[in-house]
């Protein structure tokens, strides 16, 4: 730290306030001694009463602009030297301040593309939910159309086999009619042969009784009379078996007949009706299924636009948001470019700030050697700063008279200590860790390459000091898209699980602190990919032996006339 000229003005009670500005961060801050002229008189100057110079830590990240120190242009000139950092601090208080604008604007930028990319994405999920509805209502039509093809085969199955018992039936009634036919022509022929009998019986009987005797012709007359007769009878008997006989066959087997076709009929307009209907269910569900597939075509159709939109807008916003990266490195490259020249001045300024305070301090000397009007007292204040680890401490220093005087700042401690921390990264493959938390709340994960890479069964795993070791295992079908982070957060940072850029590690509360941090990554195969280890070290520095300003009125003289 360095010494800083600060104005303080009495408020209406009397009481001397001093003005409170926020400290600049730093990473490492420098433990310096201020000195000032000892013994020099003037503690009651009218111009410097109300002035009080504070050693302030530098810091790294946040700007202490110079245009916020009170009346800093209205600094009276001393011996007529102007102040030579009024004018570049305000233009670097502009310039910072515009820096700042810019970069607010393009974070608010960031903030709605990222808005955008979120409402893409809840679009695209809602527009995959809807395809995989679409294509559970298509595998349930066609399981349905699949049931309605089974059942109209299993219909005209049984219409065939139907069609072939009617087919069968009608052939044996077509073959009992023909049998029928047969059975009355063979009556008809063996009638017609027994009346030919009979007929060639009665002519030879004719015959016989010409030849027989007179004498004997009546007695053969009724002899024949009564054979004929009983011949006749048994004939008659006879064919009237055969005729009943023949009836009863005939029809039994009309009436089988008759009630096969009558089954066979009812059967095929059974067979008929249940054919009819099915077509008609047929053509109806496959009208259905068209309707269907052109609704599906549709959706896919649709799907493929969005998911075109979706790559070219995600494609569009990775673009910007790379833009967005490298115009915010290009500002922090201009911030800290800025934060140097800023320092630079600081330090100039802190030069000025001792040397005017020496010209005040010989002011004041001179004044009272002449016996001027005696200003009111002043003090210079000198704090002084270490890092968090060193002590602070605050010395109070008063001039006296005196040709060769010299002042001593006490500090409270003896030594003051820091933290020195290096980090060391390798990797062997396409991904490396990135960045890890020195809190334990997350580690993340890049892909350096142009292609994706599957991350199924790797190991992220942690060693601090002696401990013991704790491993991140990521799922079987892990991928890391090219040119993409992954953030493996701890249980207790808060942070909601949102793959597959963002996950949570649920059973574990933090990844864990300490001095000696080694982070490395295992493939599925066991071996080492990446690693990243951070070192923490304490180092220890005896104060310097205090140091002793010597101001003579006769250099202070001559550096006044230079």
């Amino acid at each position: 730290g360095q010494g800083v000229l600060f104005p303080v003005f009495p408020n209406p009670q009397g009481k001397r306030r001093p003005q409170a500005y926020p400290r600049p961060a730093r990473s490492e801050q420098v433990h310096e001694k201020v000195e000032v002229p000892h013994g020099i008189p003037g503690d009651n100057h009218p111009i410097l009463g109300s002035w009080r110079l504070v050693c302030r830590p530098r810091h790294e990240g946040r700007i202490f602009s110079l245009c916020h120190l009170p009346s800093a242009q209205t600094v009276p000139p001393v011996c007529g030297q102007p102040s030579a950092f009024s004018q570049p601090a305000c233009g670097n208080k502009t310039h910072i301040s515009i820096i700042f604008f810019s970069y607010k604007k393009k974070d608010a930028d960031l903030s709605v593309a990222q808005s955008r990319i979120k409402d893409l994405e809840a679009l695209f999920h809602r527009s995959e939910a809807e395809l995989s509805t679409a294509l559970n209502e298509k595998r349930s039509l066609e399981a349905e159309v699949a049931d309605l093809r089974t059942q109209l085969a299993k219909a005209e199955d049984g219409h065939a086999v139907a069609k072939k018992q009617l087919e069968k039936e009608t052939l044996m009634r077509v073959d009992l009619e023909n049998r029928c036919q047969s059975l009355q022509e063979d009556l008809d022929f063996r009638k017609n042969i027994f009346e030919e009998e009979v007929r060639e019986t009665r002519k030879r009987h004719e015959h016989r009784l010409v030849e027989i005797d007179s004498s004997h012709r009546q007695e053969y007359e009724s002899k024949m009379a009564q054979a004929l007769q009983d011949l006749r009878s048994q004939h008659d008997e006879q064919v009237k078996l055969y005729k009943m006989e023949l009836e009863q066959t005939y029809q039994a087997k009309l009436e089988n007949a008759k009630l096969s076709s009558d089954q066979n009929d009812k059967a095929a307009s059974a067979a008929r009706e249940e054919l009819k209907d099915a077509r008609m269910r047929i053509e109806s569900l496959s009208y259905q299924l068209s309707g269907l597939q052109k609704q599906a075509s549709v959706a896919e159709d649709r799907i493929r636009e969005l998911e075109d939109m979706m790559a070219g807008e995600q494609d569009k916003f990775r673009k910007m948001l790379d833009a967005k990266e490298r115009e915010m490195m290009e500002m922090r490259d201009q911030m800290q470019q800025q934060l140097a020249e800023y320092q630079e001045l600081l330090d100039v300024k802190l030069a000025l700030d001792m040397e005017i305070s020496a010209y005040r301090k010989l002011l004041e000397g001179e004044e009272k050697r002449l016996k001027l009007s005696p200003s009111p007292s002043s003090r210079v204040t000198v704090s002084k700063a270490t890092s968090s680890s060193s002590s602070t401490s605050t010395s109070v220093v008063r001039s006296s008279r005196g040709k060769r005087k010299r002042v001593e700042a006490e500090d409270t401690s003896g030594s003051s200590s820091s933290f020195q921390m290096s980090q060391q990264a390798s990797a062997t493959g396409r991904i490396s860790i990135e960045e890890i938390d020195l809190e334990g709340k997350y580690v993340q994960l890049k892909n350096n390459s142009e292609k994706d890479q599957s991350l199924g069964n790797w190991r992220l795993k942690r060693q601090i000091g002696d401990a013991e070791e704790i491993a991140y295992k990521f799922t079987p079908k892990y991928v890391l898209r090219a040119g993409q982070t992954v953030t493996i957060w701890a249980a207790d940072a808060g942070v909601t699980h949102s793959p597959p850029s963002v996950l949570v590690w649920k059973n574990q509360s933090s990844w864990g602190t300490g001095g000696d941090i080694r982070t490395y990554l295992l493939n599925s195969d066991g071996e080492e990919v990446a690693v990243r280890s951070i070192t923490k070290s304490v180092v220890v520095r005896e104060n310097e032996e205090e140091d002793e300003a010597e101001f003579g009125e006769e250099d202070l003289f001559h550096q006044q006339v230079i």
